[in-house]
């Protein structure tokens, strides 16, 4: 069974939006790089405008890899509709959305010296606001729709203005996160069915379980299937564990978080690349997957 994968990766500081620091960025992408070239496989990378402003190197690094960059947002601000409550991480208005996105997308463009086209919204957090002024914009592919929690939504789709997790008529392409959709939830946000990090936490071969349940999920449906996988640098180098200091306070982050960061991860993403290529797997960038939805092979 042919099937189409996306293998994205999140440019933000270690450890998502709970330290300032870049180390995985830096040291942790090369690695990635490393991996991919070997393959052979084409990937996006979603940098956050301060981390590109930051280390415009890696940026640059990226791109003459051959892979995509995308845009993840200005500091990894969350932008859209709130999924999971967390203390002090509250949505920006939606009458912000646009500002910001067209900042974080010209300081971007401007590191790169190409235009970004494909987005995808920090935790997955995405709104119709959002959405719209992706659309306005001119992007073209929009990497946020979490299965796992809206669950309508299997395959890429052109959204509405009137609610981004409807199907409409706007130009831009949505293109839903993999999740287990097979398994019964037993978390009240489905995150359960979200499988990252588990390439990292337990092994490339845990998680092609689930991509096996989700072809067969497919084929029964007659859909054509697509999978997207979205990762971070900061997993590629062995993060701190314990509690982090910083400015005023520290932060400790659930166990689960940092596990295995580094090597194990490492040996793990080249493992499922082999893995996904052997179960029929055809690699695409975000960009590369809207254009085959516009062409309507979805």
């Amino acid at each position: 069974m042919k099937y189409t994968t996306i293998l994205s990766f999140d440019m933000e500081t270690d450890i998502g939006s709970w330290t300032p620091f870049y180390d995985g960025l830096v040291y942790g992408t090369p690695r990635i790089l490393e991996i991919l070239a070997k393959s052979e496989v084409p990937a996006t990378f979603f940098f956050t405008a301060e981390a590109a402003k930051l280390h415009p190197d890696v940026v640059k690094n990226v791109d003459e890899a051959g892979h995509e960059i995308g845009c993840h947002s200005l500091c990894h601000e969350t932008l859209g509709d709130e999924i999971i409550p967390i203390p002090g991480l509250k949505p920006v208005l939606p009458e912000e959305c646009y500002h910001r996105l067209s900042l974080a997308t010209q300081i971007l463009q401007d590191v790169l010296g190409k235009k970004i086209t494909s987005f995808r919204a920090p935790r997955l957090w995405g709104s119709t606001a959002m959405v719209n002024a992706l659309e306005d914009l001119g992007y073209v592919a929009d990497a946020s729709y979490p299965m796992f929690y809206y669950q309508k939504r299997l395959i890429p789709y052109h959204p509405s203005r009137e609610d981004w997790t409807a199907e409409g008529g706007m130009r831009i392409v949505e293109i839903p996160n993999f999740a287990d959709m097979t398994i019964e939830s037993k978390d009240i946000h489905g995150r359960d069915r979200d499988q990252w990090p588990l390439f990292r936490t337990e092994s490339a071969e845990a998680l092609m379980v689930h991509v096996e349940n989700m072809l067969d999920f497919y084929q029964q449906k007659n859909f054509p299937a697509a999978l997207c996988f979205y990762m971070h640098p900061w997993e590629f180098y062995e993060m701190p564990q314990g509690i982090i200091h910083y400015g005023e306070g520290g932060v400790l982050p659930d166990p689960f978080i940092v596990k295995n960061c580094g090597e194990f991860a490492v040996r793990q993403l080249d493992k499922l690349i082999v893995m996904l290529r052997e179960r029929g797997a055809e690699f695409a960038t975000v960009k590369g997957m809207a254009g085959i939805k516009i062409n309507e092979q979805f």
